[in-house]
């Protein structure tokens, strides 16, 4: 089988998904914008032919480079794993006649008030939402619903640039900063728990799933400083209640969206109103979220995926011996890294159960904190018990200090 791989080299887990298409016996053909020379030798081998290009987020260029390559050989599959490459990918799928997910479906997944225009028609429950051009539309449906209200990009991924506003004062300084944008995403706010819900999908059947949890909810995390926050995957999946709506849930949004062999990253809310769908992105999750998933059940993750794509079946099966979780480590202020507190206590304590770390060295810069988890320090731990990990997790954001200056 010829898979296009869209920027194997980009960031640096991107490699990962080359070489689980090369182990599950796949001709990979990478496009994307480093130049061949500068790939290791490696990533090399795990391709066969290599394009590069100016942009793959560029219609023109990327359409021309799959042209090329079918010139060469037949293309089964176009697969890029990067949500700033879904629609591209999707569009150029389309035109050169390729499998997978389609424009469709690439749309319904980015543009967050259609989604859930199309997940409520399915009996999906969602946060009541509308999709708004000008700000007569955003002050209609604040009157309508209420406060408190979240406002973000249509096609935002992430937190990025989303806000919540609590009163009109706060809608009227939300409306000045969105202006930038043709269109918005105006939500109501769902009180409750925040996590998410990883697949691996064959044919719309979920043949591999994990599950994770937000501690504080992201929103919170990515503006609060002093917060070292977490997320979880948790060992307890397969122990019904909770679990078992997610999962029905995930099975609903495939059906609703038109998922078909594919990786997908579903966000969930669970409070008084039970069970409410946030968004999906039709991609693996980030943040190195698969590489917990990986630690945490023995098994490789990105060969679960490539067995997928190249055979429509799924081998690897996750054992749920741990649960695994990442808790990130601000700076107390930005500028540049002078210090560190509290490392080697922890190492003391919870050396067996650390997974691995990034500890930039000194004289690093800061990065804001809404640039993520993984923008500053971090260190990543494992445990059987869920609950126990929650602990070891917390006491490491509590005793672990980042002094810049």
């Amino acid at each position: 089988m010829n898979i296009v791989l869209v920027e194997p080299h980009f960031p640096k887990n991107q490699r990962e998904f080359a070489r689980a298409l090369a182990g599950a016996g796949a001709n990979v053909i990478g496009i994307g914008e480093t130049p061949l020379d500068y790939l290791d030798d490696q990533l090399k081998g795990w391709m066969v032919h290599y394009e590069q290009v100016g942009s793959v987020t560029d219609l023109a260029q990327m359409t021309e480079a799959v042209r090329r390559v079918q010139g060469m050989v037949w293309v089964d599959r176009l697969e890029s794993t990067i949500e700033s490459h879904q629609m591209v990918a999707a569009q150029v799928r389309e035109a050169l006649g390729i499998p997978g997910t389609s424009v469709r479906t690439t749309w319904l997944c980015r543009d967050k008030p259609s989604m859930k225009e199309a997940l409520r028609a399915a009996g999906v429950r969602t946060a009541a939402s509308t999709g708004a051009e000008h700000p007569d539309q955003v002050w209609d449906f604040a009157a309508r619903v209420g406060y408190p209200l979240i406002i973000k990009p249509r096609d935002a991924a992430g937190a990025a640039d989303t806000v919540r506003v609590d009163d009109d004062t706060q809608l009227r300084a939300a409306l000045g900063v969105m202006d930038r944008y043709p269109s918005i995403a105006v939500e109501e706010f769902v009180e409750g728990h925040e996590g998410f819900y990883d697949t691996i999908s064959v044919e719309g059947r979920i043949a591999v799933d994990f599950a994770s949890h937000y501690y504080p909810g992201v929103l919170e995390a990515m503006r609060t400083r002093w917060i070292s926050p977490q997320f979880v995957a948790t060992n307890r999946v397969d122990d019904g209640g909770l679990y078992d709506e997610i999962r029905e849930m995930g099975h609903r949004v495939n059906a609703a969206l038109g998922i078909g062999t594919s990786a997908t990253h579903m966000e969930w809310f669970h409070g008084p109103k039970g069970l409410i769908f946030s968004e999906i992105g039709c991609r693996p999750p980030g943040v190195g979220c698969w590489d917990l998933y990986c630690a945490a059940n023995d098994m490789d993750v990105y060969a679960a995926w490539a067995q997928a794509v190249v055979h429509g079946d799924v081998q690897e099966r996750p054992s749920r011996s741990h649960s695994a979780g990442i808790v990130a480590l601000r700076p107390d202020q930005d500028g540049v890294i002078h210090s560190y507190s509290g490392l080697e206590d922890v190492e003391n304590r919870y050396g067996r159960w650390i997974i691995d770390a990034h500890v930039p060295v000194t004289g690093t810069g800061t990065q804001p904190v809404g640039a993520g988890f993984m923008a500053n320090a971090w260190i990543r731990m494992r445990h059987p018990d869920f609950d126990a990990l929650r602990e070891m997790l917390d006491d490491v954001g509590r005793t672990v200090h980042v002094h810049a200056g």
